[in-house]
């Protein structure tokens, strides 16, 4: 069927535009313009049928999206990460993947392809020409593009084709949800994880350097020893998550020279344990000033007094390493008595 088969009162009334004639050259405009091309009427602005069936198709697209959707989400619950499947000519690849690619593909392709079908078949597509203008616009103007979105929101349907809006929400909705379980990868919640570390009574103070027990007189006043609790090896899976947390610094200090009184009733001896992580952004210490009794961190320059609970006296740090109590068992090692009382690292206790 065609606009020529078609009664001239079925057809959609015409928009005169006085820019399509042919103008005629002359002197001062030696150019013609030609105009645009006569306007041709699509089958779906003349059979109602046709617009239906253009209709179905964009909501039909917008349902395989919504559909691919659920099959992401699915395949993300469903197939486990270690199956493997075999696609020509890529060969082996993980199941998971394709899945999940293929589907969320198919849900943002479905959209789109929805979107393109109904912008060509059912919104108007009489073309417009603006002549230029300032960029100021003048009322006018204004006037005019607020009546031509009008008009383009009017004859986009929206309103009167229910299916397509309706699907189209869906569809729309549906699509944000991969993106929010792809955030199950950023791992389980930490729980109460970062306030405790593998530190506990009976634990065992071992020289990283020599992987032994320290008894108190392998100390020296003065001297700074690093150790790990007893059982942490470095061939552990989660060496190096524990470690992060439970490196410990030992320093002994004549008892008369510790001023803090809960660092005093925690030592042994004059031996302090404190966490060797910075309180700032959680770097290494390792610098120690045996006349003063400072440690510093090489990062950023703080500073602690660990002959007064381990204070900041200097450099950015939020508050004091954390103290570990320490007491020696019945064989006459070097022990924990517990836990750390506060998370060790950057401030974490104080916002946690």
């Amino acid at each position: 069927m065609s606009s020529q088969d078609i009664p001239e009162e079925n057809l959609p009334a015409e928009q005169d535009h006085a820019h399509s004639a042919v103008s005629v050259a002359d002197e001062a405009n030696p150019f013609a313009d030609p105009g645009l091309p006569p306007h041709e009427h699509r089958i779906q602005d003349i059979d109602e049928r046709a617009a239906k069936r253009s209709e179905r198709v964009v909501a039909l697209l917008f349902t395989f999206s919504m559909l691919a959707t659920v099959g992401f989400i699915a395949s993300y619950v469903t197939i486990s990460p270690d199956t493997s499947v075999y696609v020509f000519p890529i060969g082996h690849i993980s199941a998971l993947n394709f899945a999940l690619g293929l589907t969320l593909g198919a849900a943002l392709f479905c959209i789109g392809a929805g979107a393109v079908h109904w912008a060509r078949t059912l919104m108007s597509d009489v073309e417009v020409a603006a002549e230029r203008h300032p960029i100021a616009a003048s009322p006018e103007v204004r006037a005019q593009v607020h009546a031509d979105f009008k008009q383009g929101a009017k004859e986009s349907a929206l309103g009167r084709r229910k299916l397509i809006r309706n699907t189209m929400f869906g569809a729309l909705t549906l699509v944000p949800l991969s993106g929010v379980v792809l955030l199950r990868d950023l791992g389980p919640l930490p729980g109460t994880s970062l306030r405790h570390t593998v530190w506990a009574k009976g634990k065992l103070l071992v020289n990283t350097n020599t992987n032994q027990p320290l008894r108190p007189e392998d100390i020296q006043v003065g001297s700074l020893t690093f150790v790990r609790p007893e059982g942490l090896e470095e061939t552990d899976e989660d060496f190096q998550n524990e470690i992060a947390k439970a490196a410990l610094m030992i320093i002994r200090l004549q008892p008369g020279n510790i001023k803090d009184k809960r660092e005093l009733d925690w030592s042994h001896e004059g031996i302090v344990a404190f966490s060797k992580i910075c309180t700032h952004v959680g770097c290494p210490i390792s610098l120690y000033e045996q006349q003063t009794h400072h440690v510093l961190c090489p990062c950023h320059q703080s500073t602690f007094d660990l002959s007064d609970g381990a204070r900041v006296i200097f450099g950015p740090a939020g508050h004091a390493l954390p103290q570990l109590r320490i007491g020696v068992n019945d064989e006459g090692y070097l022990q924990a008595l517990g836990d750390f009382e506060e998370p060790v690292g950057p401030a974490f206790w104080e916002r946690g």
